[in-house]
């Protein structure tokens, strides 16, 4: 589906001082001169599904399974730095959940037969709620890398509520992808 609409379902980060503490992080792992693609600060969030490309028709239909997933506004308590898949091959450098991981899990537990019902693929992996803060292009640097994440392991970065869940919509550009939300499920 080429001409799609590349979309995913999240909850946005939008506290400032969480942001803040992300680009405090960020700013520590650029300066050790590491290939690293940053994520923008108004990109953060916490993915629970990437749906890939859909169509507009889908967009009401995926709502609708939103709607039938049952949760209350909850914590999330955002804290340590980690890696993706692993330190000798790091392709994604992510911060952690804390509280509200189950809370997240169930959201992902309940959304997950319902959008396969409509046709979506199930994942394959176990789900792991984070936030993804950059992606490593090259081993540039790497050992620096390491040492600074080392030191970040166990950054707090505070407690955000999360209230919305949003359906996103993903346009891929030269400098970077918009987010623009499609939907959005508050209880």
């Amino acid at each position: 589906m080429l001409n799609g609409i590349r979309s995913f379902i999240a909850f946005d980060i939008e506290d400032p001082k969480i942001i803040r503490n992300i680009e405090n992080v960020q700013s520590m792992i650029l300066r050790t001169g590491a290939d690293l693609k940053l994520v923008k600060p108004q990109n953060i969030h916490i993915t629970i599904k990437f749906l890939g490309n859909i169509l507009p028709s889908q967009i009401d239909e995926i709502y609708n399974e939103m709607k039938n997933v049952d949760f209350k506004p909850f914590q999330i308590e955002i804290k340590g730095v980690g890696v993706f898949p692993n330190v000798r091959r790091i392709s994604v450098i992510w911060a952690g959940i804390g509280r509200g991981s189950d809370e997240l899990r169930n959201i992902f537990n309940q959304l997950e037969p319902r959008l396969w019902k409509l046709g979506f693929k199930k994942e394959m992996k176990e789900f792991s709620p984070h936030l993804t803060i950059a992606r490593v292009r090259t081993s540039r640097r790497r050992d620096e890398l390491i040492r600074c994440l080392k030191e970040v392991e166990d950054y707090e970065f505070g407690v955000i509520e999360a209230r919305c869940l949003r359906l996103k919509r993903s346009i891929l550009k030269p400098n970077g992808p918009t987010y623009l939300t499609l939907r959005e499920r508050c209880p």
